[in-house]
């Protein structure tokens, strides 16, 4: 049996490693048929006459002999919130150290969310925060400050080495962030969309909601494909316990295989195909494959977003 309580991580510093993670992802869109989105991020804008000089950069202006003024919050060309499901199936698989290498869904999306904060700060633009499970767990409205993506930051690594035994509803929470996000603004969902069959409609109404005002919705299916989506275990008789259920089978994986990834293909096709529907961006991430489909997705979402 696994101790669910004693889990860590040996990730010591999540802003070094979002920052590495989006320098990596900048050098490669240079090889990529990506290389044409702007990478080049200021924090800076040339002086305009008649400007008030209260923000020009003079240390700048020494260097260049051009004016330059300081950006702040209030210039923020975009304003993007995270959403992070923190219910109990999003902590699969058990991790013990979690490291860059060995990640869960939650462990996944926490250094996703970081990598994405990173981007947004070179491009200066806003972000917030809700992480949910069985309670709204937190909620931070969108800034651009240091001191706010700091502050993030470290709810973002308490998720890394944190625990949760709960199931949620998704789409409760989802109505609730919506009517907290009252200015348009780039959304991104990080979930396993694990929801029950009957909880469906009531899901996709909440994505509608946040869609109500016309924020730009992107939903990250967060999982893990070697085994969620292709059941592959090595063919021994296993229990596998559901997380949040407590429900248990006693099976050889080999036996029920081929019906279940038929299963999971439906599963994903009708997502999709739903999330088609209502101009929702469907994006499955398997969180063995790395950041560049996400970071790729944000530069998508926010060259059709502004």
């Amino acid at each position: 049996m696994i101790d669910l309580n004693n889990t860590s991580s040996e990730i010591k510093n999540l802003e070094l490693l979002a920052k590495q993670v989006v320098e990596g992802f900048i050098t490669g869109m240079h090889k990529s048929p990506f290389h044409g989105f702007s990478v080049e991020f200021s924090e800076h804008k040339l002086y305009n006459k008649g400007e008030s000089t209260r923000h020009i950069d003079w240390k700048l202006f020494a260097k260049t002999e051009k004016l330059y003024t300081k950006k702040y919050e209030e210039e923020t060309n975009l304003r993007c919130h995270l959403i992070i499901d923190n219910s109990a199936s999003m902590h699969y698989p058990i991790v013990k150290n979690q490291s860059i290498g060995n990640l869960n869904k939650i462990g996944f999306s926490a250094v996703a969310a970081a990598s994405l904060m990173d981007i947004l700060k070179r491009q200066r633009d806003a972000v917030g925060l809700s992480i949910y499970a069985d309670t709204y767990e937190y909620y931070a409205p969108e800034k651009g400050s240091e001191r706010h993506r700091k502050m993030l930051l470290n709810q973002l690594e308490q998720l890394l080495v944190s625990n949760s035994t709960s199931t949620t509803e998704t789409y409760q929470y989802l109505h609730e962030i919506a009517e907290k996000i009252h200015r348009r603004s780039l959304i991104f969902l990080f979930t396993d969309m694990f929801q029950t069959t009957k909880k469906e409609d009531e899901l996709f109404n909440a994505l509608r909601h946040l869609k109500f005002n016309k924020h730009e919705v992107v939903l990250f299916h967060t999982y893990d494909k070697k085994t969620e989506f292709e059941f592959d275990f090595d063919n021994t008789p296993k229990k596998f316990v559901d997380v949040e259920t407590g429900e248990e089978i006693n099976l050889y994986a080999e036996n029920i295989q081929e019906n279940y990834k038929e299963l999971s293909n439906s599963f994903f096709k009708n997502l999709k195909n739903k999330c088609l529907q209502y101009k929702i961006d469907y994006i499955p991430v398997d969180i063995n494959e790395g950041y560049t489909k996400i970071l790729t997705s944000y530069l998508i979402s926010r060259q059709n977003f502004l």
